[in-house]
């Protein structure tokens, strides 16, 4: 009798681990068999919104949640958001905090593996100057997470860029400041060109696809481990895979990483222990979640993070007012953006944040503020001509 419990118990631990690697964990399901702890991956959509308000417990300004439906799709778009269920409409995860009437609208766009929870450090001090809403990207955090199934560059943009403008649709914004961040800076600047009539001013911190890949790079890959390597970007191993795959030692993986990117190795303003625990917590089911938007990655950059349709070859087309923002030790090249800068034909300006990466608005958030606030300041002030740089940033 034990030994037939015993096959019983192993052939259901075994249909539930093949559940859990290959099924949508966005899923608010908890198996039948197994509480939520013994699931390979734990975690859930519920998940990702429960720790996205344990985090944002830290903000002291008011600010409401809501998951803005996008509907199914744009018209005359070839983007597959919705794989073989075409009628299900799709949301993007929104927060809105709450501000003066007659405040600037800042619309604000995380990058790469991040979500719109990583501005937590930045909410209160730019609510009071704007009407704050931070989104999460379709296939990232708390938005809904379709099959990636876009082939090309051409498609993967627009997967961004038409569902963006599918949620301003909906949320009947016009006029607004964008700001993205790393990838989410590639997105915005993108978004900008297409539909410049909607951005009154582009604020681009330590943003991605202004680079060209170098002859450093070139070489590196004709070797035989860059070969291995880009064979691996190109078959789209993400970071996440990597999350996923410990299923449930993947949370200490991320606890070592947020501990020595925020709180060891950080340049600025250190994270406190509640803080770091927190957004631990929120990374962690924000990468642990179903592969989605993250698969963009082969198709938007070459190995090294190279764009495979550089900004850079657009600055010419540029139609909104641009201000850089970058951290001093950011890994993201500068120089990039003075390149594409002397190509524009709208004001545009370069501002570094001292003690501070890539993640400036978490290791330096009153530099990253103080280069906002400077970068708006004829939405600002009465007399913007007039405000000079702040004390510690530097133009580049």
């Amino acid at each position: 009798m034990n030994t037939i419990r015993s096959r019983w118990l192993s052939r259901k631990m075994a249909e539930e681990f093949g559940k859990s690697a290959t099924a949508t964990t966005s899923s608010t399901e908890t198996p039948r068999f197994w509480p939520s702890l013994l699931r390979w991956i734990p975690t859930s959509t519920d998940h990702i919104i429960n720790a996205e308000k344990r985090l944002l417990s830290l903000v002291k300004t008011p600010y409401v949640q809501e998951k803005v439906n996008i509907g199914t799709g744009p018209p005359n778009s070839r983007v597959r958001w919705f794989g073989s269920v075409s009628n299900e409409p799709r949301f993007i995860n929104t927060v809105t905090f709450d501000s003066k009437d007659d405040a600037p609208t800042l619309v604000m766009v995380h990058g790469y593996a991040a979500s719109q929870g990583f501005f937590f450090r930045n909410f209160d001090a730019l609510a009071n100057r704007f009407r704050v809403i931070a989104i999460d990207q379709l296939g990232w955090g708390g938005s809904s997470r379709p099959d990636f199934t876009c082939k090309s560059t051409e498609e993967t943009e627009a997967w961004f860029i038409d569902s963006f403008e599918e949620w301003r649709k909906a949320k009947n914004l016009s006029n607004f400041i964008l700001l993205g961040h790393s990838f989410g800076g590639y997105v915005a600047s993108k978004y900008a060109l297409k539909h410049p009539e909607h951005v009154k001013h582009l604020i681009l911190v330590g943003p991605a696809g202004f680079s060209q890949e170098t002859e450093r790079i070139t070489k590196f890959l004709s070797t035989w481990k860059g070969s291995i390597l880009n064979q691996i970007w190109e078959s789209n191993f993400t970071p996440q895979t990597i999350i996923r795959g410990l299923g449930p030692w993947g949370p200490d993986m991320v606890r070592r990483y947020t501990s020595a990117r925020f709180v060891t190795h950080t340049t600025g303003e250190m994270l406190n222990e509640t803080e770091t625990s927190l957004l631990t917590d929120y990374v962690y089911h924000t990468l642990a979640a179903k592969a989605s938007g993250e698969l963009c990655l082969k198709h938007i950059f070459s190995f090294g993070a190279f764009a495979r349709m550089p900004l850079l070859h657009r600055a010419s087309e540029w139609k909104v007012p641009t201000t850089f923002i970058y951290g001093i030790q950011d890994w993201m090249n500068y120089e990039g953006a003075q390149e594409a800068r002397d190509q524009m034909k709208v004001p545009c300006e370069i501002i570094r944040v001292p003690q501070a990466g890539h993640f400036v608005f978490i290791d330096n958030p009153s530099g990253f503020h103080s280069a906002v606030f400077y970068a708006c300041r004829r939405f600002l002030s009465p007399n913007p001509d007039s405000e000079s740089l702040p004390d510690a940033l530097t133009s580049a």
